[in-house]
């Protein structure tokens, strides 16, 4: 399953870049996204083609769950639905629970990245997004994943990745306990004088 959705940052001299993304419900990846200087209907197709041609073979078509704001009902999408390459599922209309993944995705970017940055242009905007999303992808792990990214989860690439933190957990707080252990001061007889 994948989540899309638009979201509009405004820019210092008052016009609006369009944000539209696509996240896999599984890896939390963000398969495509698109920033755009104008709201069209053409943006959700777009960003949905570029996910269905990066995402991973599936027997099945993969399943969007998308408000039912204009970007995502209208005559455009609509078609690509008809198509077969996607079906589309609509938040509280034909489920019972919202696209929050990708409303949560844009929190994160926003406040955590964006409005942290002068956002002069829908260029700059642009700029910024590609870093993020990279990092989101490839590098920052994730708490649900025991700490693989959404790119390791995705992709299967981190299966060592949970144990791997677990063992060097353990090794630190080996090393630390040893040197707290160790440590000593002229007021404090050390723990070896002490027994």
């Amino acid at each position: 399953m994948w989540h899309i959705n638009t979201t509009v940052v405004r820019l210092l001299d008052g016009t609006r870049a369009y944000l539209h993304a696509v996240i896999d419900n599984f890896s939390r990846r963000i398969l495509a996204w698109r920033v755009a200087d104008t709201f069209a209907p053409v943006n959700s197709v777009t960003v949905l083609l570029d996910a269905s041609r990066a995402a991973a073979p599936s027997d099945t078509a993969p399943v969007v769950l998308a408000d039912a704001g204009v970007e995502n009902v209208n005559a455009q999408v609509d078609e690509l639905i008809h198509t077969g390459v996607l079906r589309r599922l609509l938040a509280f209309t034909e489920l019972k629970f919202s696209n929050s993944m990708i409303e949560a995705w844009w929190r994160s970017l926003k406040h955590q990245w964006l409005f942290l940055h002068s956002l002069d242009s829908v260029t700059t905007v642009r700029r910024l997004v590609t870093f993020y999303v990279d990092e989101h992808n490839r590098v920052l792990p994730h708490s649900a994943f025991r700490g693989q990214t959404p790119d390791e989860m995705y992709f299967g690439t981190g299966d060592t990745v949970p144990a791997d933190l677990t063992a060097r957990a353990a090794a630190a707080r080996r090393t630390r306990v040893e040197a707290n252990g160790s440590a000593s001061c002229e007021t404090c007889p050390s723990f070896d004088a002490a027994a």
